[in-house]
């Protein structure tokens, strides 16, 4: 706090905690959420002959926090859809990514220097809603620390935690894709700041809330900005948790993250011939199997 004072970022902090979010930041979050559904398979098709069933996945991207954190809380999922200001502007960006003549809307938005812009924007929102979140639940539960955490974590992702079920109203079934086993950098994210503030909110972090959010948006903001200019996947977290989750775990966090899909490629020839290994387990390919499914792979590409 001292150094805070000295570098008189204390009235920054201050000031940068009452600017509101709507409609500006509000509209960038809305915009950035939509476009990530309208980068998903099948949504643009979706849009055209469902169009109800565009919307409502589009209200879940924009409103998905608010329902689960609701649910958490038990109170009204419906409850902020009575805030007819953002249906409204949601409904209207949701209209112009999918539907706007020639896609101005969309390519413009899709701009990288401009999405750039929206991205950081929304990413103001995402760390207001975790520490608005966690503030909430401890109206409701004074010593919950683990209520206050998973509804912050919710408030801060939950786009990403029930994006299974938005999947089913584009007729998806992919349980494989389930954020809790391949965790995002944003998920992660905010639940360590879902931590962090329950931390401050419990008096046990010795920062103002002003400051936390000051110090914990400027990182998000330039995580998620670098990220997306490199078309990145990769988190921050990643040198860290390698470090501290085999010590803990015994594995890496998430280490099967990038091997469910290419486990059979890349580990049959380097894991599978240790003792240890589960693909020592299935019964060995003769060279002639081999060199006959071979012949029917190319037999397959020259077709």
């Amino acid at each position: 706090m001292e150094l805070l004072s000295a570098l008189s970022l204390g009235e920054l902090a201050l000031s940068f905690s009452r600017v509101p979010l709507f409609p500006v930041f509000d509209l960038s979050y809305f915009i950035v959420s939509i476009l990530y559904l309208k980068y998903e398979p099948g949504a643009v098709e979706l849009s055209r002959r469902h169009p109800m069933a565009s919307w409502l996945c589009a209200m879940l991207h924009c409103f998905g926090s608010y329902i689960l954190a609701d649910l958490l809380l038990g109170e009204p999922l419906i409850d902020y859809f009575s805030n007819n200001s953002s249906v409204l502007l949601a409904s209207a960006v949701w209209y112009l990514i999918f539907f706007c003549p020639l896609d101005l809307f969309y390519k413009c938005v899709c701009f990288l220097p401009v999405k750039l812009i929206f991205v950081a924007m929304k990413e103001v929102v995402r760390v207001r809603k975790i520490a608005v979140g966690i503030h909430h639940a401890h109206h409701h539960y004074h010593h919950g620390w683990f209520v206050m955490i998973a509804t912050g974590w919710v408030k801060g992702s939950g786009v990403a935690l029930m994006s299974n079920f938005e999947q089913l109203l584009r007729g998806v079934w992919k349980p494989e894709t389930n954020e809790i086993l391949h965790m995002s950098f944003p998920t992660k994210a905010s639940l360590y700041g879902a931590i962090l503030f329950t931390l401050q909110q419990t008096r046990w972090l010795p920062v103002s809330k002003a400051s936390l959010i000051f110090i914990f948006t400027m990182f998000m903001v330039s995580c998620k900005v670098f990220l997306t200019a490199t078309h990145s996947h990769s988190s921050p977290f990643d040198v860290l948790e390698g470090y501290i989750c085999p010590v803990l775990f015994g594995a890496a966090w998430g280490g099967d993250h990038h091997h469910d899909d290419h486990g059979g490629s890349h580990g049959g020839s380097h894991d599978g011939s240790g003792p240890g290994s589960p693909h020592s387990a299935l019964p060995a390919r003769s060279k002639e199997e081999l060199s006959e499914g071979s012949r029917k792979k190319k037999t397959k590409k020259a077709d």
